[in-house]
């Protein structure tokens, strides 16, 4: 199977096959004949297996180190349960940075629906985004009494 049949069997683009391939997850051997890459059964099981876990927000290092230790004849649960583990609690931390950056913009599109617009000066460019930052600043500066 060569690249672009591999790409339409699992719906995907040929880019992202030779990435996976570029990478190492995917090795296919070579024909000697005319030296294309021909993938074959095990190549569509890792690049499902890499897709699959990419889903689940797996790192591309990730998914290198769980086939790696497979390809070890070792079980990769062990490794796979500590590293969702390790996704989730930075995908928790995004999220949570998310949230606060989305409060933030409302706050800025409520007050800034008010707001006069104003020509840049020496001193200014923009005077929502900078009266807005100077604003957080002052909130989050803790009291000095």
């Amino acid at each position: 199977m060569k690249v672009i049949e591999l790409a339409r069997y699992l719906q995907i683009t040929a880019d992202t096959v030779r990435f996976y391939t570029r990478i190492g997850i995917l090795k296919p051997l070579r024909n000697r004949s005319n030296g294309y890459r021909e993938y074959n059964q095990s190549d569509i099981a890792r690049m499902r297996f890499a897709l699959n876990a990419r889903q689940l927000g797996f790192s591309v290092d990730d998914i290198q180190q769980l086939l790696t230790t497979a390809d070890k004849k070792a079980s990769p649960c062990p490794v796979a349960r500590r590293l969702i583990v390790q996704r989730l609690e930075e995908t928790e931390q995004r999220f949570s940075e998310m949230s606060q950056l989305r409060q933030r913009m409302k706050q800025a599109v409520e007050q800034w629906q008010q707001k006069p617009d104003k020509a840049p000066t020496g001193s200014t460019i923009c005077h929502l985004i900078e009266d807005f930052s100077r604003q957080l600043n002052q909130q989050s500066m803790p009291n000095q009494e």
